[in-house]
């Protein structure tokens, strides 16, 4: 694999459990600005200049330049429709049915090996770099939080793009734009990226696990994305440890050492060659991808069979990167003005040499070379630490990039010397060097998952090489039975005697897990009875087990799923709630969602999908460094619902009496139980007044005679202080839109129960 500054969970996220830069505390800097360079017809005086400057590239809001510490509600805009030039009626998956897939990937496989002057193949072929640009774009995928990955194309935006760690793929995109330009909308960049790197082991040589379509793209930075709070490329990794020697301590979501990394820095920690510190980094950093030890060292081996990294000549002198070059770079970056610039003159990671005699063939070689030579540590022509054998034959020396008569010497980076001294590492892979159909299978399906890891469940799967085996990280679930008599569910639960706030609030826990990031949690496969749910503070498991009592021996005695049975009765509470406000409405549900079992469910992984707040249902498990409407704004993104939505959810859900522990904060009503508007009629009513006490709260009053109506949270009073936020209450504050406000929370509230139903689709 070519420069991996890789090689490779979370824990108390009570720092800070959520992407500080998608709110409000981002103090409004941005990614990227415009390059307003000499050259330009720009005046350098800005006073001059008759345009905005940063009007077109620059991510944040003048709104924000002014006042830093508002509520940012951008993050709930994220790729709005109108970025998306396909227009809101394109539909991905009907555009694959036309998608001819086998001469894809004939075109795809003919890529690899022909080399382009431009930008010429090492040794003629171009699978390390393809192998790169899929990993580097999967691999910034982490657990905590389901963000980064590759299911969106969003390495094609900064900053990305221009991450220190992705030199040269702007290259490795270029290569495959006539690709697709030929297929045009049948495939997407996502899809195309992550094809790159599977195509290429094939063609080397590995049998590949399979492979499936179905990502789609995005149109816009993912700006809601935190990768860490440095002001500088590679800051040292400090930054982001309580204790650098202890690799738990990583800030999470984090799992990446270093800004504009992917993984580890492959000459040390902080550049300082130690295998064994890296080995504990490389350790940590993959767990908060899900992979065990033997997935990370297959993929650290299985990365570095083929390809190779780039170091001979100057890094310092190498151009700016894609974002910030000059028009006439047309989107490249890192231009290099030393002899070539390619080739064997290349300089991406700086680290310089292959790691296999055969680099370009999928073989053991990897493990011969590392187990099989004593190692010393020298320094490539760029400067950067790595490791070189002390003694080696000519003829395990792999050839030059373009000169086949030349040999040179094989390299290791810290990371790879890591495999040799951890024992634990050090045992996989020696099994792996003494059966290498073991090490094979066991890449390639370590290489699916770090690939597929985001697209979800696989009924987001498309294509002819999907593999039928199901494979508990995809979170399977079997399908549900959709033949049943829904009113006559219903009617069992209403004779049940569970209140409305139990039937809405469990409905709502089981639900709200889902992560549009990966894709993951929701409300099919009831596993909130699951372990780890079901213990879960949030989930109140002393109420949740009640109401699963009564809810489970109804699905048993229709013979449905209790997932099903769990959104009915939600269902059933906001129909008896909107009943009780005047309004008949019927709330829309569809049928077929499953029940998942404990051996479906990988719980170390579903660790990370704990709710440590939720603003819905007034909670929060700690006090936490950002505040708790940030924190809300955040599950809000992570549900897939935009700021009107949660305005309403939030507004509906005070109504019904969902607080948790049965918290009156916010339930500015004395009709709790009845889906009325009355949490914005009283939120924007001028005859109260709103005081803080000492217990972080606030007392609602009446102005005139100062007597405490109501009491309240941030997360409350937020929905009338923030100014647009404000003005969705006023909406559902007027007097002709009480049976909207019903009708919007119902849609908002289908929308998060079906978040999941991917079948649907």
């Amino acid at each position: 694999m070519e420069d991996n500054k890789h090689s490779n969970s979370p824990d108390d996220l009570s720092k800070c459990p959520v992407n500080h830069e998608a709110l409000p505390l981002n103090n409004g800097d941005t990614i990227v600005e415009g390059n307003h360079d000499s050259a330009s017809n720009h005046s350098s005086s800005a006073g001059k200049c008759p345009v905005m400057h940063g009007g077109n590239t620059s991510t944040k809001s003048n709104v924000m330049e002014w006042w830093p510490n508002a509520l940012n509600l951008d993050i709930l805009s994220q790729h709005d429709t109108k970025t998306n030039p396909l227009g809101q009626d394109f539909n991905y998956h009907e555009e694959l049915k036309k998608l001819d897939i086998e001469a894809l990937k004939k075109d795809m496989h003919a890529l690899m090996t022909d080399s382009q002057d431009w930008w010429p193949a090492d040794w003629g072929h171009y699978g390390g770099l393809m192998i790169r640009l899929s990993w580097h774009s999967a691999g910034s995928y982490r657990i905590s939080d389901g963000r980064g990955g590759g299911g969106s194309g969003n390495q094609r935006f900064a900053p990305l793009n221009s991450w220190p760690d992705n030199v040269s793929l702007d290259k490795a995109r270029r290569l495959l734009w006539p690709i697709k330009k030929k297929y045009g909308n049948k495939v997407s960049w996502a899809d195309l990226i992550v094809l790159a790197g599977t195509i290429a082991y094939e063609n080397m040589g590995l049998k590949t696990f399979g492979f499936a379509f179905g990502r789609e793209d995005i149109w816009h930075p993912e700006t809601d994305t935190y990768w860490g709070a440095e002001k500088e490329w590679l800051a040292p990794s400090d930054e982001r440890y309580d204790n650098v020697d202890d690799p738990k301590t990583m800030e999470n979501p984090l799992a990446a050492v270093q800004m504009g990394l992917i993984y580890v820095n492959p000459e040390g920690v902080n550049g300082k060659q130690d295998p064994l510190k890296t080995a504990a980094q490389i350790r940590e950093t993959f767990a908060r991808m899900a992979m065990d030890d033997e997935e990370t060292a297959a993929l650290t081996a299985g990365g570095h069979t083929v390809g190779k990294t780039h170091g001979n000549g100057d890094a310092s002198i190498l151009g700016p990167d894609p974002e910030t070059a000059n028009v006439e770079e047309q989107g490249l970056g890192w231009k290099n003005p030393s002899h070539s610039g390619k080739g064997r003159y290349t300089v991406t990671s700086g680290l310089e040499g292959a790691w296999t005699t055969h680099p370009t063939k999928w073989d053991g070689g990897f493990f011969e070379m590392l187990f099989n030579h004593e190692w010393e540590s020298v320094k490539s022509p760029a400067g950067a630490w790595q490791w070189e054998p002390v003694s080696i034959k000519e003829e395990d020396r792999p050839v030059d990039v373009e000169d086949s008569s030349i040999r040179h010497n094989p390299m290791m980076t810290d990371a790879d010397m890591a495999m040799k001294v951890d024992p634990i590492y050090k045992e996989i892979c020696l099994k792996f060097m003494n059966d290498q159909e073991y090490f094979s299978d066991t890449f390639a399906r370590a290489w699916f998952k770090l690939t597929h890891r985001d697209l979800g469940p696989k009924a987001n799967y498309f294509g002819t090489d999907v593999p039928q085996e199901d494979l508990v990280w995809q979170d399977p679930i079997p399908a549900g039975t959709t033949n049943y008599d829904v009113i006559a569910v219903k009617n069992r639960i209403a004779s049940s005697g569970l209140s409305i706030s139990e039937m809405v609030a469990t409905a709502w826990d089981s639900a709200r897990t889902f992560r549009g990031s990966d894709k993951r949690g929701g409300a099919n496969g009831a596993r909130i009875r699951l372990a780890p749910q079901k213990d879960w503070q949030g989930n109140e498991p002393k109420r949740l087990a009640y109401v699963l009592s009564v809810l489970e021996p109804i699905a048993s005695e229709f013979g449905i799923s209790i997932a099903d049975t769990i959104v009915l009765a939600g269902n059933l509470g906001i129909e008896q709630a909107a009943n009780a406000a005047g309004i008949n409405i019927l709330v829309p549900f569809a049928a077929g969602r499953g029940d998942a079992t404990d051996d479906m469910t990988d719980a170390d992984s579903f660790e990370p999908l704990e709710p440590l707040a939720d603003g819905y249902r007034n909670w929060s498990k700690k006090d936490y460094v950002v505040s708790s409407e940030e924190l809300m704004l955040d599950r809000t993104q992570l549900m897939g619902l935009t700021a009107p939505e949660m305005t309403v959810l939030v507004g509906g859900m005070r109504m019904l009496g969902t607080n948790y522990d049965n918290t009156k904060h916010g339930i500015f009503t004395d009709k709790v139980g009845a889906l009325t508007n009355d949490f914005f009629v009283n939120l924007t009513d001028m005859n109260n007044s709103w005081k803080p006490t000492d217990k972080g709260l606030y007392e609602i009053r009446d102005r005139k005679t100062g007597v405490v109506k109501w009491t309240a949270t941030r997360m409350d009073l937020v929905f009338g202080s923030n100014s647009i936020l404000r003005s969705y209450s006023e909406v559902y504050a007027q007097d002709d839109n009480k049976e909207r406000f019903v009708n919007d929370f119902v849609k908002a509230w289908v929308k998060v129960m079906n978040a999941d139903r991917f079948d649907l689709n």
